[in-house]
């Protein structure tokens, strides 16, 4: 039976569950609709703890936010990482710390300084980044290949940090799918490096590039993607989305991560999911996670070792 348990936390909430038995389950109401949850309200999270015995945290893809019910809570009851949980930290940890090589990061993103973190840290872990997505056009000015826009200056020389400085064998496009405008019927026009029109807009990666990353996934141990290489959202400029999804979908021989919900929802819509091995469920969590960052909702988790006290009953 599920009990609707009215009110994110407090009285109501608390006859409810005074009133459970053995394989009842009560749902509380969405608890942002509460402003000291975001808020980490001490007593909030207090209120929350009093409802329960034990706190189990199956919730990955909020464990980047320090709230009231993924860290607070934590602190006032034994609290331990669900099924999911764990399987997330179990996949994304692994790839990091301990992956079969060579390992491959495919990296897409509207802009470098949404993933700078991401790039810089995986850089130091992987074998080769695979750069798609917005960012291309950063990428590919640093390289001068493309005439440097002075609103970007910032991200250009965050690019040419990166390919200059990076441990890891940083690949960019060799060409790509542009448009005068960024519009769903914009005529998409393959070019070459040397044959990007001035004003045009790089909202994919082009076919001989699709083929190249593809190649390279193909011999890959350990795949990890986050971000699409275009805006595979228009089918005009899905191409480089849909063919790096096949070429991991493709290689049965490695262990494929990959996260971020734009990327898991382009791997659902191609049918593809049953041929990753594991698609995360975090979105803004698994980028952090990526960037090397330690999740609240994480850390606030009993370490393995601690046991939860078995009832005598």
């Amino acid at each position: 039976e599920v009990v609707d348990g009215r009110g994110p936390a407090g009285k109501v909430p608390g006859l409810v569950m005074d009133g459970l038995e053995a394989g009842d389950v009560a749902l509380l109401e969405n608890l942002r609709f509460n402003k000291r949850e975001e808020r980490n309200d001490l007593g909030f999270a207090r209120k929350l703890a009093s409802l329960a015995d034990i706190y189990v945290n199956d919730a990955f893809g909020t464990a980047h936010r320090a709230h009231a019910s993924t860290e607070g809570v934590a602190s006032h009851l034994p609290a331990v990482a669900g099924l999911l949980m764990a399987r997330e930290l179990e996949m994304l940890g692994s790839c990091l710390e301990s992956p079969d090589n060579p390992v491959v990061a495919v990296i897409g993103g509207a802009k470098v300084s949404d993933k700078i973190a991401v790039l810089s840290h995986l850089a130091s872990k992987v074998d080769t980044v695979l750069v798609g997505g917005g960012m291309v056009t950063a990428f590919l000015a640093a390289a001068g290949h493309m005439d440097a826009n002075p609103e970007d200056f910032a991200e250009i020389e965050v690019a040419r940090s990166l390919l200059k400085d990076s441990e890891a064998r940083i690949l960019i496009p060799t060409d790509v799918v542009t448009a005068s405008e960024f519009t769903e019927d914009a005529e998409p026009i393959t070019s070459s490096l040397s044959g990007i029109a001035e004003g045009s807009l790089v909202l994919d990666i082009g076919p001989d590039t699709s083929t190249s990353y593809a190649d390279v996934i193909s011999k890959a141990k350990t795949v990890i993607w986050n971000g699409p290489m275009g805006v595979f959202e228009w089918s005009s400029f899905a191409a480089g989305t849909i063919a790096v999804a096949h070429a991991i979908a493709a290689n049965a021989d490695c262990v494929s991560v990959v996260g971020g919900g734009s990327t898991a929802e382009a791997v659902g819509s191609l049918g593809l999911r049953d041929q990753i091995t594991h698609v995360s469920t975090g979105g803004g969590a698994s980028l952090e996670f990526l960037e090397g960052k330690t999740l609240p909702g994480v850390a606030a988790l009993m370490d393995e070792a601690n046991e939860i006290p078995q009832s005598t009953d």
